[in-house]
């Protein structure tokens, strides 16, 4: 269940790190509503998870997937660039992530 809330947690994290720019630096209400809100679940939710889940796999895993996700998002959403380096970067974020949850943890 604590890799349930961890994923909750990741996508809440796509969602603080996607409403930024929208905010643009936060000078739009629903926007910044929005930062605050996912920011504020996503981290919750990640608490959540510490006492089953060693605190830097948790970390590791909320942080990569979110990074993965904005990225996959920012291509989609934004038109930003999908290269052959970003592409193997993110090889290695999804490597480690599975890495990480194949180590041992709960």
């Amino acid at each position: 269940m604590a890799w349930v809330v961890l994923l909750a947690a990741a996508a809440f994290e796509i969602a603080f790190a996607l409403s930024l720019k929208p905010s643009e630096g936060f000078s739009r209400f629903w926007p910044t509503a929005g930062v605050l809100v996912f920011g504020v679940v996503s981290v919750a939710l990640l608490a959540r998870t510490l006492d089953r889940l060693p605190v830097g796999t948790a970390y590791a895993v909320w942080t990569g997937l979110g990074s993965l996700g904005v990225v996959i998002l920012g291509i989609v959403l934004f038109g930003e660039p999908l290269t052959p380096a970003r592409l193997a970067c993110l090889a290695l974020i999804i490597t480690g992530v599975i890495g990480l949850r194949l180590a041992g943890a709960e």
